[in-house]
């Protein structure tokens, strides 16, 4: 069902999208290769932070992709997965960290109750 929701990443998709933005495309293939060799961080390393990243933004084709990635760079499934987890706590972490708005928006409101009755 998930296939069906997204198109195939298709060599004719990314024709057409080379063909619409030639310039724009070869760009951000020429930073793409830049962002992803190795540097102060090795290759297998930027790819579990894709791998992460790509959980958080819920991208399904940079999954797959940066996933695969990772394999071929030498990631075990394991480091795979504590990455996703990293990713998890971390946009969990965010609305956790986010609820003090809350909190403050309540305060000003209502600075006295916390009974939960409203």
């Amino acid at each position: 069902m998930v296939d069906d929701l997204y198109p195939a990443a298709t060599p004719e998709l990314g024709e057409r999208r080379k063909e619409l933005a030639p310039d724009i495309e070869d760009a951000f293939d020429r930073f793409s290769r830049e962002v992803f060799k190795a540097g102060a961080l090795d290759e297998k390393t930027k790819q579990l932070i894709a791998v992460a990243v790509a959980h958080v933004t819920q991208c399904p084709y940079c999954i797959r992709g940066h996933t695969k990635l990772a394999d071929r760079k030498g990631a075990s499934s394991e480091e795979v997965m504590e990455a996703i987890w990293v990713a998890a706590e971390m946009r969990a972490g965010g609305a956790y960290a986010h609820s003090a708005l809350a909190l403050h928006a309540l305060n000003d409101i209502k600075p006295h109750t916390d009974n939960g009755n409203g």
